[in-house]
């Protein structure tokens, strides 16, 4: 009896290994398309944007479906917020000034360090969520099982209100610890050939 159950138990587990290579394989074929893509920041938008306007078509096209829309929504804005948050809010930072009110993140002056702006949700991982959650939107686009009945001015009124209330908290946010969510002030290195034609300093920063 062992000897005839080892040949099937021989070729379930190859079976069953087969599978588990062609899922790591996609999986490594997934994570290189994503580190090829990450310089080309327009590209990406662009497609990401296609993909938005698919599913805005086909919400528009057949009518239905707004509840689906309306969390697409909403998780969009949330992203958009942890977007322009920085990494570590002033408010928590135990490292903030205390001889200034609430000490800023950034630089506010040509000659002071230069310092990154720090997202809390980076730009790659922003344009993937929202890849993601679209496509994900746009497959739940072809279920009648998501399209419940709703009326939707009232969504469209509860998401103006939302993005209204929570864009207004975010800016009251940026002016009380004065920053900019994006990088200001970055150093320009010149390069060799251009500072040794010009004087003796070599490889010195100028800012914008």
């Amino acid at each position: 009896m062992m000897n005839e159950d080892s040949p099937s138990t021989s070729t379930s587990t190859s079976g069953g290994g087969g599978v588990k290579k062609f899922f790591l394989r996609l999986s490594q074929i997934y994570q290189s398309s994503l580190d090829r893509s990450t310089p080309h920041t327009r590209m990406r938008w662009v497609f990401a944007g296609f993909v938005l306007l698919l599913f805005v078509l086909r919400i528009f096209i057949y009518q239905g479906w707004y509840i689906v829309c309306y969390a697409l929504g909403i998780y969009h804005l949330n992203l958009f917020i942890a977007f322009l948050t920085p990494k570590i809010d002033p408010e928590f930072d135990p490292y903030a000034q205390e001889d200034d009110d609430e000490g800023p993140n950034l630089p506010r002056h040509s000659n002071e360090e230069f310092r990154p702006f720090i997202r809390r949700l980076p730009e790659f991982k922003f344009w993937l969520s929202v890849t993601k959650s679209t496509a994900i939107g746009l497959f739940c686009t072809f279920f009648d099982f998501f399209n419940v009945p709703v009326f939707w001015p009232i969504l469209v009124m509860y998401f103006i209100t939302l993005f209204c209330i929570t864009m207004k908290r975010q800016i009251k946010h940026m002016i009380k610890y004065k920053y900019l969510p994006f990088t200001r002030n970055k150093p320009r290195y010149q390069r060799v050939s251009e500072v040794a034609g010009g004087g003796p300093s070599i490889g010195g920063a100028s800012s914008k």
